[in-house]
């Protein structure tokens, strides 16, 4: 199954219309994405909790990494960067975090609130090598900015 995107925008604003507490919308979009498409095995956000730190936040699926520092990992890097990290290949980007030996290829999109804020990061990991492309980006991108706008 692939996901339908404009549905899938639809059903998020849905659920999150007038919300503006971060770790509510970060639970709602993490499940509902996780549940869109069956190449997304790891669907979670990474909060930013102190300077250059992420702390896991809600998620769907296995365990994921506790902390991770912006200098490390595709997390790290979407962070740190304030780009999108779109990784066909986890094994060949430098300084990957292995938090689920299984994956293959990861997406990851920074998330601003309405005034500019780093609130985290938005990583989905696939066990599948090159899941993604520059359209689930894009699109994923849009909604994010639509449903963390008010926070």
């Amino acid at each position: 199954m692939r996901v339908d995107y404009p549905t899938l925008s639809k059903t998020l604003h849905a659920l999150t219309d007038g919300e503006t507490d971060s770790v509510a919308l970060m639970a709602t979009v993490a499940c509902e994405v996780h549940h869109a498409d069956d190449r997304f095995d790891w669907t979670g956000f990474y909060r930013v909790t102190a300077p250059e730190l992420l702390k896991i936040g809600p998620y769907q699926g296995g365990h994921g990494c506790l902390v991770i520092p912006f200098a490390r990992g595709v997390c790290g890097a979407a962070a740190r960067t304030g780009e999108t990290q779109l990784v066909a290949d986890v094994d060949a980007f430098p300084g990957h975090i292995a938090c689920a030996s299984s994956t293959r290829s990861e997406l990851v999109l920074p998330v601003w609130n309405g005034t500019g804020e780093l609130l985290g990061v938005f990583d989905i990991d696939s066990n599948q090598p090159a899941a993604f492309d520059q359209a689930d980006a894009d699109e994923l991108a849009a909604i994010l900015k639509s449903v963390f706008a008010n926070v």
